[in-house]
């Protein structure tokens, strides 16, 4: 009995799969890929419709790059944005591939992984609590299905959320003073510097009166002329004397 439910599991897994992955075409940098099916898919927190559906990454920051976005054909709808687990493969095959978990019967089948083509690293899909004990409980050996954590969730929106504005730091709280204190007085206003006085010239020199010359210009006659008559006469007979013997000698 346990081989036949096995069996008939892993023929809907198969069939599943055949029915999404020839339809799939995908993109390098984002992982688009554009799958079409036949029946409805439930992805966590949504079932799609059958029909064609674009699965790729959300353009993050974040380096492991686990966002899954899931869109309409014209990628003007958003059907989910939902934060995958990484989950890897050992071989790596050429075309897109999606797993499936064994549901109840007249259940959607319920989406495990993700895996673009060429690559080992995909992304596996997490379910609420309850969902996940449902599925669980479903499969053949019980496998455990990853359970949603907070920091796993789902949105139904167009994009991925923006992250919340920082709040605003508080402004201080006004400083009471007491009461009937009176204000400060103002500070005197600096006084410029009155500028030094001129020094006052030096006065004048007085003039210096000089003692009159009150020597008189004639001496007074107080000697006699016999002197100088002497003197006079003395030289006239020496001057006599000296022309005689120049005349003798000249003879």
């Amino acid at each position: 009995m346990k081989s036949l439910q096995l069996s008939t599991a892993l023929f809907a897994a198969v069939v599943g799969f055949v029915a999404v992955a020839p339809n799939a075409h995908a993109d390098e940098w984002d992982r688009k890929t554009i799958i079409t099916t036949n029946e409805p898919i439930e992805v966590p927190g949504v079932t799609l419709q059958p029909g064609t559906y674009v699965f790729k990454l959300a353009d993050t920051t974040d380096a492991s790059r686990h966002t899954v976005i899931i869109q309409n054909e014209r990628e003007n709808k958003t059907y989910a944005t939902i934060l995958a687990i990484p989950n890897y493969r050992l071989k790596p095959t050429g075309k897109s591939r999606f797993m499936f978990w064994e549901t109840p019967a007249g259940q959607p089948k319920a989406l495990r992984a993700w895996f673009y083509p060429g690559d080992n690293m995909g992304q596996e899909f997490a379910y609420k609590k309850d969902r996940a004990t449902q599925i669980s409980q479903t499969t053949t050996n019980h496998e455990q299905v990853p359970e949603q954590t907070d920091t796993v969730q789902n949105t139904q929106t167009a994009a991925v959320a923006p992250a919340p504005a920082p709040e605003q730091e508080p402004a201080p709280a006004p400083v009471e003073t007491a009461q009937n204190t009176p204000p400060p007085a103002p500070e005197p206003a600096p006084v410029a510097a009155a500028p030094a006085p001129a020094p006052e010239p030096a006065p004048a020199p007085a003039p210096v009166e000089t003692a009159q010359n009150t020597t008189p210009h004639e001496l007074p006659q107080t000697a006699s002329n016999v002197p100088l008559l002497a003197l006079l006469g003395f030289s006239m007979v020496g001057l006599s004397l000296l022309l005689g013997r120049l005349v003798k000698n000249e003879n």
